[in-house]
């Protein structure tokens, strides 16, 4: 991840956000949104059970992931076409409903930077009504388990199961509802 990547994010969300409340994430409208592609990509850059090509091109498409579908940038000239290829698979214009349905005929590198999105966005997704969080749990969790078969337990797995379970646990004794 080199700083004029970061840079380049950091001023998309900022600078050039769609709309203005897409430049802060939705949990409290204060935190900027480049947080989000950042934590994504620093997080599978832990992944030392990854292929480190996947890994490296997982760190470039999950900083720029976000980039087509909240911004008014395009893409950096310097990223390379397959990373330009891989952000563009990961670019749903419809937004989740459509996300949800096509994600399965994805390549399976996408599925996995998908997962990543997903959980980073359940960690700091408050913001959502019941229903919103039910559904996007479920979707986190096929993903989740497709991501497991091909790729075993790697660090966002462990991390998607164990925000499920601390759900199920908090839905037991009655902190949250059903």
């Amino acid at each position: 991840m080199k700083q004029k990547d970061i840079n380049y994010v950091m001023d998309a969300h900022t600078n050039h956000a769609r709309k203005p409340n897409k430049a802060f994430r939705k949990w409290d409208g204060k935190t900027p949104y480049y947080i989000h592609p950042i934590w994504c990509a620093t997080t599978i850059a832990t992944e030392t059970k990854l292929d480190e090509t996947v890994r490296n091109e997982g760190i470039q498409t999950l900083l720029y992931h976000d980039l087509l579908e909240d911004t008014t940038k395009e893409l950096p000239e310097w990223l390379s076409p397959r990373i330009k290829y891989l952000v563009e698979e990961m670019t749903f214009e419809d937004g989740s409903k459509q996300e949800m349905k096509e994600i399965w005929n994805k390549p399976n590198e996408v599925k996995l930077y998908k997962l990543y999105d997903k959980v980073s966005n359940l960690l700091d997704g408050s913001w959502m009504d019941e229903e919103k969080r039910k559904n996007y749990e479920n979707y986190t969790g096929k993903l989740c388990e497709e991501i497991k078969k091909m790729c075993g337990d790697l660090n966002i797995v462990k991390m998607a199961e164990q925000y499920s379970q601390l759900r199920t646990l908090r839905k037991i004794i009655g902190e949250i509802e059903e």
